[in-house]
Protein backbone atom coordinates (compact mmCIF):
# COMPACT_ATOMS: atom_id res chain seq x y z
CA UNK A 1 0.00 0.00 0.00
CA UNK A 2 1.38 3.21 -0.90
CA UNK A 3 1.40 5.83 1.62
CA UNK A 4 2.76 9.83 1.83
CA UNK A 5 3.53 12.02 4.53
CA UNK A 6 3.79 15.86 3.03
CA UNK A 7 4.95 18.67 4.81
CA UNK A 8 6.11 22.19 4.25
CA UNK A 9 3.01 24.37 3.06
CA UNK A 10 2.00 27.32 4.69
CA UNK A 11 1.46 30.93 4.45
CA UNK A 12 4.11 33.42 2.28
CA UNK A 13 4.29 36.76 0.96
CA UNK A 14 4.69 37.18 -2.68
CA UNK A 15 8.51 36.71 -3.65
CA UNK A 16 9.04 34.28 -0.44
CA UNK A 17 10.05 30.85 -1.05
CA UNK A 18 8.83 27.57 -0.02
CA UNK A 19 10.23 23.74 0.15
CA UNK A 20 7.55 20.82 -0.30
CA UNK A 21 8.03 17.43 1.18
CA UNK A 22 6.99 14.38 0.42
CA UNK A 23 7.99 10.77 1.99
CA UNK A 24 6.49 7.66 0.07
CA UNK A 25 6.57 4.19 1.94
CA UNK A 26 5.28 0.78 0.31
CA UNK A 27 7.28 0.89 -2.97
CA UNK A 28 10.40 1.00 -4.38
CA UNK A 29 10.70 4.58 -4.49
CA UNK A 30 13.82 4.78 -6.65
CA UNK A 31 12.31 3.33 -9.56
CA UNK A 32 9.23 5.47 -9.80
CA UNK A 33 8.87 9.10 -11.57
CA UNK A 34 7.83 11.32 -9.08
CA UNK A 35 5.65 14.42 -9.68
CA UNK A 36 4.17 17.21 -7.71
CA UNK A 37 0.91 18.62 -8.67
CA UNK A 38 -1.32 21.67 -7.67
CA UNK A 39 -5.02 22.63 -7.98
CA UNK A 40 -6.23 25.99 -7.23
CA UNK A 41 -9.59 27.27 -6.13
CA UNK A 42 -11.86 26.44 -9.05
CA UNK A 43 -8.94 25.47 -11.27
CA UNK A 44 -8.37 22.30 -12.50
CA UNK A 45 -5.44 19.74 -10.88
CA UNK A 46 -2.51 20.25 -13.04
CA UNK A 47 1.12 18.60 -13.08
CA UNK A 48 3.76 21.02 -12.31
CA UNK A 49 7.09 19.41 -11.70
CA UNK A 50 8.34 15.90 -12.37
CA UNK A 51 11.44 14.08 -11.86
CA UNK A 52 12.47 10.63 -13.39
CA UNK A 53 13.90 7.79 -11.53
CA UNK A 54 17.24 8.50 -13.26
CA UNK A 55 16.56 12.17 -12.59
CA UNK A 56 15.55 13.55 -15.03
CA UNK A 57 13.39 17.13 -14.71
CA UNK A 58 10.43 18.66 -16.28
CA UNK A 59 8.58 21.46 -15.73
CA UNK A 60 5.06 23.02 -16.31
CA UNK A 61 5.52 26.48 -17.95
CA UNK A 62 4.23 28.59 -14.63
CA UNK A 63 6.88 26.45 -13.10
CA UNK A 64 10.24 27.09 -15.12
CA UNK A 65 12.88 29.21 -13.86
CA UNK A 66 11.05 29.10 -10.51
CA UNK A 67 10.80 25.26 -9.17
CA UNK A 68 12.84 22.92 -8.82
CA UNK A 69 11.73 19.17 -7.91
CA UNK A 70 14.31 17.04 -6.44
CA UNK A 71 14.58 13.56 -5.11
CA UNK A 72 16.57 11.89 -1.75
CA UNK A 73 16.30 8.10 -2.60
CA UNK A 74 18.04 7.09 0.35
CA UNK A 75 14.98 8.49 2.38
CA UNK A 76 12.23 7.76 0.08
CA UNK A 77 11.59 11.68 -0.30
CA UNK A 78 11.19 14.22 -2.91
CA UNK A 79 11.17 17.61 -2.46
CA UNK A 80 9.86 20.84 -4.47
CA UNK A 81 11.56 24.27 -3.91
CA UNK A 82 9.76 26.66 -4.74
CA UNK A 83 11.21 30.31 -5.24
CA UNK A 84 9.46 33.78 -6.44
CA UNK A 85 6.38 32.87 -5.17
CA UNK A 86 3.16 35.10 -6.34
CA UNK A 87 -0.68 35.14 -5.70
CA UNK A 88 -0.79 33.07 -8.50
CA UNK A 89 0.89 30.08 -7.18
CA UNK A 90 -1.92 29.66 -4.47
CA UNK A 91 -3.29 26.07 -4.19
CA UNK A 92 -3.29 22.93 -2.74
CA UNK A 93 0.29 21.00 -4.04
CA UNK A 94 0.05 16.94 -4.04
CA UNK A 95 2.66 14.56 -4.02
CA UNK A 96 2.26 11.99 -7.23
CA UNK A 97 3.83 8.35 -7.71
CA UNK A 98 4.10 7.40 -11.21
CA UNK A 99 3.45 3.61 -11.76
CA UNK A 100 2.75 1.92 -15.06
CA UNK A 101 0.23 3.87 -16.50
CA UNK A 102 -1.83 4.47 -13.24
CA UNK A 103 -0.96 7.67 -10.75
CA UNK A 104 -1.06 8.07 -6.62
CA UNK A 105 -1.73 10.95 -4.89
CA UNK A 106 -0.90 11.56 -1.34
CA UNK A 107 -2.90 13.98 0.76
CA UNK A 108 -1.83 17.29 -0.16
CA UNK A 109 -0.52 20.50 1.36
CA UNK A 110 -1.50 24.09 0.96
CA UNK A 111 0.05 26.64 -0.33
CA UNK A 112 -1.64 30.73 0.32
CA UNK A 113 0.73 33.46 -1.00
CA UNK A 114 -0.36 36.64 -0.01
CA UNK A 115 0.29 39.92 -2.49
Amino acid sequence: QVQFVESGGGLVQAGGSLRLSCAASGITFSITGMGWDRQAPGKQRELVAFISSSGSTNYADSAKGRFTISRDNAKNTVYLQMNSLGPEDTAVYYCRLFRGTRSYWGQGTSVTVSS
